[in-house]
């Protein structure tokens, strides 16, 4: 089975990759390598995939791999994918998300894909109330709010669109908030950790009681296996878990995992647009495919703490990579908050 994985060298794709090249698949990577790209995810598994450095916006290039790879599946993770980033500089998650997604799918038109997954995430249905027991189903209007998930809410409308126009066999996954290792410390988890280690100030957007459902990356990457293998083309299918959890909770237990003291937490002037909550009804990928999440919080951010603390030349690299974005951010951020006192 020959497959093309876009972003394979990311968190989440990278995560995939290395997980397929333990199974009969013949796996070939097409990945940019952004800041958030890094190869040295798949040091354990080189020789066992082949990369190919380029950007899916640049369309004629990515047919030159079609044409060469021939590949029959395409599972497509590549994307933009930091909330924060996408206030500042739109129009590169407009490129990527939107035109990169659109290239992909006209080629696996062209190439006679058996399958293509699409991943996208929760954060295209908006936000849901804090003080009510309800969940988005695979039915949910989307409404998202930020650029990023605006653009990923576009992608989303091409892949369906692909489906119905053209009868593309194509499937959309939609993902609760992945953690675990070797995620970029720009995230809420890897940069609290980061950040901790150094009794350097936590900034805490608001009053810190936004929720979100915790997914285990491995937990993850078994969903989107079982649905390569068990989900039906043409359908959606919400992947998450039962955690969740405002994000000040978040940090206190990172904070206790690492023995620091709560007095490291900083608020700050909440993000424009900042969604409430959100939450998954997984019923259908269950009944479908039998998955389900299987890591507790608990275990896997024990598990994710710990692999930090033991890569921790690689997260402080990666951390001293963002810093000079946090700064501008905050600066942004207030001018916001600003913005909005003097309206």
């Amino acid at each position: 089975m020959r497959v093309i994985v876009t972003g394979g060298c990311g968190f989440m794709g990278s995560d995939f990759v290395r997980k397929i090249a333990e199974r009969d698949f013949d796996v070939v990577i097409v990945d940019k390598l952004t800041y958030a790209g890094d190869k040295n995810r798949l040091k354990d598994i080189e020789g066992r995939y082949r990369l190919y450095i380029n950007d899916i916006t640049d369309f004629d290039t990515l047919k030159e791999i079609f044409e060469d790879e021939k590949p029959e599946y395409v599972v497509h993770y590549a994307a933009e994918t930091h909330v924060d980033r996408s206030i500042i500089y739109p129009d590169a998650f407009v490129k990527t998300n939107v035109i990169g997604t659109f290239n992909l799918l006209k080629l696996s038109l062209d190439y006679n894909i058996k399958k293509f997954i699409h991943i996208s995430t929760d954060e295209v249905y908006g936000e849901l109330p804090r003080d009510k027991v309800i969940k988005f189903t695979e039915e949910s209007p989307l409404r998202g709010k930020s650029p990023y998930s605006a653009s990923k809410a576009g992608a989303d409308h091409l892949v369906q669109a692909f489906i119905k126009t053209y009868e593309l066999p194509a499937v959309i996954i939609r993902a609760s908030n992945n953690y675990g290792p070797w995620q970029y410390p720009e995230k809420l988890i890897p940069l609290t950790i980061a950040k901790a280690i150094g009794n350097e100030k936590i900034p805490v957007y608001g009053d810190g009681r936004n929720v979100r459902t915790w997914l285990y990356v491995e937990d993850f990457t078994e969903a989107v296996l079982s649905i390569l293998e068990k989900g039906k083309i043409g359908e959606i299918y919400n992947i998450g878990s039962n955690e969740e959890k405002e994000n000040i909770d978040v940090i206190k237990k990172i904070l206790a995992l690492l023995g620091k003291d709560e007095d490291l937490m900083e608020f700050v002037p909440d993000r424009p647009g900042h969604d409430l909550r959100y939450s998954l009804d997984t019923s259908k990928v269950e009944r479908e495919t039998g998955w389900k999440a299987r890591t507790s919080f608990d275990e896997g951010i024990e598990k994710t703490v710990k692999w930090y603390l033991d890569n921790i030349d690689w997260l402080l690299d990666k951390k001293m990579q963002v810093e000079s974005f946090v700064k501008k951010l905050k600066e942004e951020f207030e001018r916001y908050a600003s913005k909005s006192r003097n309206a």
